[in-house]
């Protein structure tokens, strides 16, 4: 089994390298593979003829999305429509990574893999599209996975929208005394490297699990907090010198009123990914394990 991951550099591709077989797996990144070129794309997908493409390459970058709605459409739309198009021509089973923000945050409970999505930024708009692409292919799987932590740059440049929201923690921490975190968004931490492990057991032959890979599946690591929440565990596990400040969405968008409309609440349900056999930990044990290896 052949398999070709597109955004190989950004902090879920990085995780892939580390659980996929590499003499099986091609890692490609924007040089190699720059998915807004419709030729490139397809032909460099065709000539290496994977049986499974994971299509991880997107802009990330919330916020970047709404200032750039360009760049983000021929990203996370063109860009997945030529993957797909590839993936058609060779029968390929495509992975795509799609987002909770998708979603609204009204239904203030999990959300389920058949909720009806309903996205409040530009940037969910885009993944959303992608998603409906994506259904179009007879093989497909779309994961859906929320606030991922993991190895990548803290501070990238806008068009490839690599921002970690713990990295960024930690940076602030060096210079200031003190920093505001909104407390009334909740969602669900996802370590890379246990998406990346959960993923592989999916699509894995050996595991078994593949003859009933169809559609879509959440998976994110147990639990959820506000991102207030999620800095403060961050603080205490680091032992940091630093105090966070709970403030409202409303306020914070006092402070950055150019900044994307976020869901309140974006849980997601991974009953669907359990009753698959696979049980990703508690949010709070990744992050210790994380912020120990760095």
């Amino acid at each position: 089994m052949k398999i070709l991951i597109t955004g190989s550099d950004g902090q879920l591709g990085k995780a892939l390298r580390k659980v996929l077989p590499e003499n099986d797996t091609y890692f490609t990144t924007r040089k190699e593979l720059d998915i807004t070129d419709k030729n490139q794309s397809v032909q460099q997908i065709i000539s290496n003829r994977p049986d499974i493409v994971i299509h991880t390459a997107a802009y990330t970058d919330v916020d970047g999305c709404e200032k750039n709605k360009p760049l983000a459409y021929s990203v996370n739309v063109i860009g997945t429509k030529n993957v797909s198009l590839a993936c058609q021509k060779i029968n390929a089973l495509l992975v795509y990574i799609s987002t909770d923000f998708i979603f609204d945050g009204a239904k203030k409970i999990a959300y389920q893999e058949n909720d009806r999505p309903n996205p409040l930024s530009y940037y969910g708009k885009t993944k959303l599209e992608g998603e409906l692409l994506v259904k179009k292919l007879e093989k497909h799987l779309i994961i859906r996975t929320s606030w991922v932590f993991g190895e990548g740059p803290a501070f990238a440049k806008a068009s490839t929208g690599k921002k970690n929201f713990v990295q960024t923690i930690l940076n602030l921490s060096k210079t200031k005394k003190e920093i505001s975190v909104v407390n009334d968004q909740v969602g669900c931490p996802t370590y890379a490297a246990d998406l990346a492990s959960a993923i592989w057991q999916l699509i894995n032959p050996k595991s078994k699990i593949i003859n009933q890979v169809s559609g879509i599946y959440h998976i994110t690591n147990q639990g959820s907090c506000s991102w207030y929440e999620f800095a403060k565990e961050i603080v205490k596990i680091k032992k940091l010198k630093i105090k966070i400040v709970p403030i409202s969405t409303a306020e914070w968008r006092k402070i950055k009123p150019d900044s994307a409309t976020r869901p309140s609440y974006s849980v997601l349900d991974s009953l669907k990914l359990k009753r698959a056999g696979i049980v990703l930990r508690p949010w709070q044990e990744a992050l210790r394990e994380y912020l120990t290896n760095l």
